[in-house]
């Protein structure tokens, strides 16, 4: 087993309390998460959904529990198919309900109310917050059954009874993407700390090209970017105080993160806040932009087969040092997975599917259509990582730190409808950090926090 595999399996070992846990030998913390994209509180229904029928496969042994339904968020072409071939490899006959990426979340605590069977989601802070609200169900007897699941894993999926609520499938991180064919033709020198990484924007920008892809639509993706900064230059204790309420949006360390942005908006592709995240990425597949933070789930943007070109050059390295005090000791990994209904109306068939899907037959079903993640389970097949995927276990299992991502850590409303609404402005509006931070403050004082 190669050193990146011994590192992986001590993250997937690893043992954990509820709001962090260490990793391997080191200290290793990550901080409680849930939710790529925010989960707001507009009462509207979500969209018409489309159904897919996943037949069961001889991968998995037919349940005799009848059909369950699955609602899913995995709306572009190589998740969408990647979930149906794990989902076929559990054996549950199960109808899979896709609903677009964004509406999905902005909508789901409507959608909760009269949920599917069971649900895509994200583990940490914003799946506690269902389990604690009680819309969400207790599996706990669908974790005896699971193999290759490791206390880190049950810890991220565990509500504040100590009950599970999420069976995880993969995980990823979070870095700065980009073409190295085109850092190879340029001479372009990968950035180590903040000064080298604006001297490259500058070099970017001269040679013609846009230096950093910007999205925002859904008003998540930048939710990266304060992350970043903010773990770089305050580090992760003040991230996670932040992060859970303990810190004052309107401190000097805050404002900080913030004025520090600003030196690299004027980099920034024009109007991030109507760009998707998918056409952000375009731009970096096809040399316009030179860079990108985003998750290693950008190259599910390109088809494996017509576009594999693009997909084999991208690489990315993790953000460079701001302060060094904190260096790149973190890195954000969030954890993607499953809940079940509180009432679901095929309870056994929900569970059977939940098992299903925490098996190694579904992640490696799963990585065979969409490789741009890692395995939660164990016991998954790695031989056939490609390069990106082995930098990433690499990444995750030697970070100091990994937090789970802006959304995924803290309150999900006060994510969705105070902070992401405070860095669009800041986006639209970058003079104006004292009044923005002023209102997050504020509105901050309504949420209670963990």
């Amino acid at each position: 087993m190669t050193n990146t595999s011994n590192r992986l399996q001590s993250l997937r070992d690893s043992s954990v309390s509820r709001r962090n846990f260490v990793i391997g030998s080191g200290a290793a913390a990550v901080g409680g998460a849930a939710l790529l994209a925010a989960c707001g509180d507009d009462e509207t229904a979500p969209a018409a959904t489309t159904t897919a029928a996943a037949p069961a496969t001889t991968a998995a042994a037919e349940t005799g529990v009848g059909t369950t339904t699955l609602g899913s968020n995995y709306s572009d072409a190589n998740p969408k198919a990647a979930l149906a071939a794990a989902v076929a490899a559990t054996g549950v006959d199960t109808e899979i309900n896709t609903i677009d990426h964004n509406t999905y979340q902005d909508n789901f605590n409507t959608y909760v109310q009269q949920p599917d069977d069971v649900m895509a989601w994200f583990a940490g802070y914003r799946m506690r917050a269902f389990a604690s609200k009680g819309v969400v169900g207790d599996i706990s007897d669908v974790w005896d059954n699971l193999d290759g699941m490791s206390g880190a894993f049950r810890s991220a999926s565990s509500g504040l009874d100590g009950n599970q609520y999420f069976v995880p499938l993969y995980f990823y991180p979070w870095a700065v993407h980009y073409r190295k064919s085109l850092f190879a033709d340029n001479g372009y020198d990968i950035p180590a700390n903040w000064d080298e990484f604006k001297a490259l924007c500058d070099t970017m920008e001269a040679d013609g090209l846009i230096p950093l892809c910007a999205a925002n639509d859904g008003r998540w993706p930048q939710m990266g970017m304060f992350d970043m900064l903010n773990l770089r230059i305050n580090g992760y204790d003040f991230h996670v105080s932040l992060m859970g309420g303990r810190e004052d949006w309107e401190d000097a360390r805050v404002q900080n993160v913030f004025s520090t942005w600003e030196e690299i908006l004027p980099y920034y592709q024009p109007d991030a806040n109507g760009r998707t995240w998918q056409d952000a990425a375009n731009n970096l597949g096809d040399k316009s932009a030179g860079m990108y933070l985003l998750g290693t789930f950008v190259v599910s943007n390109f088809d494996r087969e017509a576009q594999a070109d693009i997909i084999d050059d991208i690489d990315f390295f993790l953000f460079p040092e701001v302060n060094p005090e904190h260096g790149q000791d973190a890195i954000e990994a969030p954890i993607d997975g499953f809940m079940m209904a509180a009432e679901p109306a095929n309870e056994a068939g929900a569970k059977a599917l939940l098992t299903g899907l925490g098996s190694v037959e579904a992640i490696d079903a799963y990585l065979s259509v969409d490789p741009a993640v890692v395995a939660a389970n164990s016991n998954a097949d790695t031989s056939g990582y490609n390069a990106l995927q082995r930098k990433s276990a690499e990444a995750v299992a030697t970070a100091s730190y990994i937090a789970q991502f802006l959304d995924r850590d803290t309150d999900p409303d006060f994510a969705a409808n105070v902070v992401g609404v405070g860095i669009a402005d800041f986006l639209a509006t970058p003079g104006s950090i004292g009044t923005i931070l002023a209102d997050i403050e504020a509105k901050k004082q309504t949420f209670t926090f963990e």
